[in-house]
């Protein structure tokens, strides 16, 4: 590696900038078929609450637009406009296996979701686009989450909201090394047996303990410009719900 070249973390491994969005595209490739399942599994469901307390706090509105970056299979666009009539969506995720599960629900359901192949650093938009834009345990894999969260500042409307949902960490020293030995000796462990893939659920749980905590990703998103920017803990603070306006 050369030493001039700027390079981040994947998990616990050190690698080229260029390099993590492939590899990150390559863990959800592998996992894709399977990953709804596996948050079920590893948070015994919890995660269903958890989102449904993203929604809670959001409060979508009749006619909003969403953006929902790494969304994945759409679960968030999903809640958003089972909640907002005539409101409208966007998902947008790295990974094409991961929307392609998505898409065929939302074309059974009639759901108005455009599903779209892109990156959170520099998204396909133009300013001024969206009123809402959430981001569900994704941002911790984007190569430079400042980026993203410029980008979600530069696409919302004066008066949008963004809202991130993220594993995050325990105030309780005790606590979280009783969550780390079950995260680190279990969910790997999960994840070769039900999506026949150890090394990308190793990585996922890498990846939780290097990403900011509540305070220092609070902090990122007031850079963005973002004000009134607040959080929740959920479950102690295995997770956290992040919201800041664009005002």
């Amino acid at each position: 590696m050369a030493s001039d070249e700027k390079t981040t973390h994947f998990g616990n491994e050190t690698v080229r900038e260029s390099e993590k969005a492939d590899r990150v595209r390559g863990v959800f490739t592998s996992v894709a078929s399977r990953y709804d399942v596996m948050n079920d599994v590893m948070s015994a469901g919890i995660h269903r609450l958890w989102k449904d307390a993203m929604m809670d706090w959001l409060a979508p509105r009749p006619g909003q637009r969403l953006l929902d970056v790494a969304g994945g299979t759409g679960d968030i666009a999903f809640r958003f406009l089972k909640r907002a009539k005539g409101a409208s969506a966007v998902v947008l995720d790295l990974t094409e296996d991961m929307l392609a599960a998505g898409r065929t629900r939302a074309e059974a359901e009639g759901a108005p979701i455009e599903w779209i192949t892109g990156d959170a650093m520099a998204l396909p938009f133009e300013d001024a686009t969206f009123d809402v834009y959430t981001i569900s345990f994704g941002i911790r894999n984007v190569t430079r989450p400042e980026m993203a969260l410029s980008e979600a500042y530069r696409v919302l409307r004066p008066g949008g909201r963004l809202m991130v949902l993220e594993f995050s960490q325990l105030p309780n020293p005790g606590l979280q090394r009783l969550y780390d030995l079950y995260s680190f000796n279990v969910i790997p462990r999960m994840g070769q047996v039900i999506a026949r893939d150890r090394d990308s659920y190793q990585y996922l749980v890498e990846s939780i303990r290097k990403f900011p905590d509540q305070e220092r990703f609070l902090a990122m998103i007031r850079e963005a410009g973002f004000e009134n920017a607040r959080y929740r803990n959920l479950s102690m603070g295995i997770a956290a719900l992040h919201s800041g306006w664009k005002l």
